[in-house]
């Protein structure tokens, strides 16, 4: 193989795909990315972990057509430290050479054939697709997917729930702590379809959308369904990721029909100072009380060890009065998830679960989020 292509390029498609590289499986080649040639002038880089795999095409001169596989980490060290323009990358004998078009810069890698590479997932061509606006992609990902589990053991709950019937799109992730659910108005109905992303599926998809958004405003992500596989394709990039086979909570059951009492509260300056009282929180639970009264919202927290924390916040409450225990964390996470400038906390009793909204409705959007109360 020999092919001439942009250091640019180059370096952009090679570094998602180290991004999925597994440089710490017990399968070496899943440490690699393939390149290999596609015509006379497309050069199409892949990587996979076999849970998780991403292909990217980039033009090039080809010389001379064929395949080869690369350790990523290693490839992506010396494609940064190439000079600005055009690099050469010949292949012969298990040998590539990494070379500065028009400089004496270069390097040699040990590869392996292209031919020995895992297959990747292929998309069915009947298999229908959903097209979403990048934005819309990504409002969901930020504003759900803190409440993902990190508990690998977990499956159901170490992901998160993609599904769109008619006209709603919806995504829903809970820890078994907390839940959190945002639902889009869909310009067209879309039929009914379910997904069960994994985390680092939801990790990997948030970065390409991150990075197209910078690149393009208007960019469209095309979401489809194939065996047990979901394909994303988005600006040149075509990412797979296998599903999570198993069963979503039954999330409906867990966010309460109504609350007792609703308070309308500033975000920003509940934000600032849950993080405040937070300090002073026991570090083995975090837990911080939050009291309300007519027209007012105290935050405390007590740690045996070295004190207390308090702060008061003017709210729009005419209720009774009603202490609740939270982990700080939690509520900080969904504070910092919604955009709005007031929040609306919904609570029942001191031992049912919260719910946290935005202080204003949004025609095509809506959010929520469940917080299980703590003892303290």
């Amino acid at each position: 193989m020999h092919v001439v292509v942009s250091k640019k390029d180059l370096l952009r498609v090679l570094t998602r795909c180290q991004n999925v590289a597994d440089k710490k499986s017990t399968m070496p080649v899943l440490g690699n990315v393939l390149l290999e040639t596609e015509g006379k002038d497309r050069l199409r880089l892949a990587a996979t972990d076999l849970y998780l795999a991403v292909s990217g095409q980039i033009g090039a001169q080809v010389e001379q057509g064929g395949s080869i596989g690369l350790g990523a980490k290693d490839l992506l060290e010396r494609v940064r430290n190439m000079p600005e323009g055009q690099v050469s990358l010949h292949s012969s004998d298990g040998k590539t050479t990494l070379r500065a078009v028009g400089a004496s810069r270069r390097y040699t890698l040990q590869g392996i054939p292209g031919d020995q590479f895992p297959s990747l997932p292929q998309m069915e061509a009947s298999a229908p697709v959903l097209e979403l606006h990048v934005d819309s992609v990504s409002q969901l990902i930020n504003a759900t997917s803190f409440s993902i589990s990190t508990d690998d053991t977990r499956a159901q709950l170490n992901s998160a729930l993609l599904e769109w019937e008619g006209d709603r799109l919806r995504m829903v992730t809970t820890d078994g702590h907390r839940l959190s659910k945002m639902e889009q108005l869909l310009a067209e109905p879309a039929g009914t379809a379910s997904m069960l992303i994994p985390l680092k599926g939801v990790l990997e998809l948030k970065r390409l959308c991150d990075e197209a958004r910078g690149e393009a405003a208007e960019a469209r992500l095309r979401v489809s369904q194939s065996g047990p596989n979901a394909f994303f394709q988005l600006a040149g990039f075509t990412f797979s990721v296998k599903l999570v086979d198993a069963v979503f909570p039954p999330y409906q059951q867990v966010i309460p029909e109504r609350s007792e009492r609703s308070v309308r509260a500033p975000r920003l300056q509940l934000q600032d100072a849950v993080k405040a009282v937070s300090v002073a929180a026991s570090e083995r639970t975090g837990g911080i009380k939050l009291s309300v009264a007519p027209g007012k919202l105290r935050i405390e927290s007590e740690n045996p060890d070295s004190g207390e924390g308090f702060d008061e916040l003017d709210v729009d409450y005419d209720g009774p009065e009603l202490m609740i225990g939270f982990n700080a964390h939690y509520v900080r996470d969904v504070l910092g998830s919604i955009t709005d400038e007031e929040v609306l906390l919904g609570v029942s009793g001191e031992l049912d679960p919260a719910v946290l909204r935005p202080g204003t409705e949004d025609q095509g959007t809506s959010y929520l989020a469940v917080i299980m109360p703590m003892r303290i």
